[in-house]
């Protein structure tokens, strides 16, 4: 699979642009701000259905317009495929595929994987548990369309028990049997949820240690854990001890919406005492792996994004980096730099040809 046309109108910072892509390595380069990095988010709708930075369609809308377009032309398959999303103010997003709208933009997710390795990525590991259970959630999602399924089920029986704990400490009347049917429906959405995250996660620790020993050159011991209060308890009875708990702070407290990644070197967080080149590692082998199971799930290569590496890291961890996404094991590469003669140089050692865009203020300056 690759993408081979990108079109885009009044989003964020382009009026339009039309590009033509190389199967293999493509890069955006120019000064800070000039929107490089908006081209790959551009990509990033095409696949995700959304911005990798910002939650907000309505503020991807170029300043002073009234609506975004942005198209692509996939070869998957052997076969042309055509993704357009488009949005206007105040309406909802439209998301078509050869023409034809989604009934549910959920059945879009998986159909063209990709993966986004950015500066942003840190928050995963100085940000609460939320932004790492949204990467299990991503990653998994891109494989298994009833996880996310499950994933909008359990969110949503959530909510209504939330709502039941407040309006029992507003009314001051409980219903047991009441509470025991809103369990129930969190514990059915919930227990499957925790058994698909289980079974990921066993698979994808080996993934991501192999992938650090390899840019790390093994000089580090790391480990990534999945935690979960349902590893030692039954739900429904993690349920039922915290129930009181749940009636005095009117949310429920236990559940897999408390499920954490944890990350360590040496036996201690990566958080407090990794370095900025050992976190920096630790994500680009997180996405790595992240990449290497969604090529084994799909039997075919995503989509590889890379915003702003070069300037992330050492030249012998970029040196690992390049070697190892210029494998025949990695497809369509799409990269933004500063420097243009960075980017010809790294490739040029490599013998791996790269066609480069050179961005100027949201204008595509040249191209070769």
């Amino acid at each position: 699979m690759w993408l081979q046309k990108l079109s885009v109108i009044n989003f964020k910072n382009y009026s339009e642009a039309e590009l033509g892509f190389s199967p293999t390595v493509n890069a955006f380069t120019g000064n800070n701000g000039a929107g490089k990095t908006n081209l790959l988010d551009a990509i990033h709708y095409l696949s995700l259905c959304k911005s990798y930075f910002n939650p907000i369609d309505s503020q991807q809308i170029k300043q002073g317009e009234d609506l975004f377009m942005i198209q692509g032309s996939f070869k998957k398959d052997k076969k042309d495929e055509t993704i357009y999303c488009g949005l206007k103010k105040a309406q909802k997003k439209v998301f078509k595929r050869n023409k034809k709208d989604y009934q549910r933009l959920a059945d879009h997710i998986g159909l063209f994987p990709l993966v986004m390795i950015s500066p942003n990525d840190i928050s995963l590991i100085i940000e609460g548990s939320e932004e790492r259970r949204k990467f299990i959630d991503n990653v998994i999602s891109q494989t298994d369309s009833s996880y996310l399924d499950e994933l909008i089920i359990y969110n949503k029986n959530l909510l209504n028990r939330n709502a039941l704990l407040r309006q029992i400490a507003t009314s001051g009347r409980y219903d047991p049997s009441l509470m025991e049917i809103y369990d129930q429906q969190l514990i059915i959405s919930g227990t499957r949820i925790f058994e698909k995250r289980k079974a990921f996660m066993l698979d994808f620790r080996e993934i991501f240690n192999k992938h650090y020993r390899f840019i790390s050159e093994e000089a580090e011991e790391v480990e990534l854990v999945y935690e979960s209060p349902l590893l030692q308890n039954d739900f429904a009875a993690l349920l039922k001890r915290n129930l009181e708990r749940d009636r005095l702070l009117e949310r429920t407290t236990a559940g897999i919406h408390k499920d954490e990644l944890s990350f360590t070197i040496h036996g201690m967080a990566l958080k407090k005492f990794g370095s900025q080149g050992q976190q920096k590692s630790f994500l680009i082998a997180l996405k790595l792996a992240q990449y290497s199971f969604l090529f084994q799930q799909k039997g075919f290569e995503p989509l590889l994004l890379l915003d702003d590496i070069f300037d992330k890291l050492d030249n012998k961890r970029t040196t690992k980096l390049m070697q190892m996404v210029s494998d025949k094991d990695f497809g369509q590469i799409f990269i933004t730099d500063t420097s243009r003669e960075r980017v010809e140089t790294i490739f040029n050692e490599l013998g791996v040809g790269v066609r480069i865009f050179e961005v100027e203020r949201g204008k595509l300056k040249a191209e070769n």
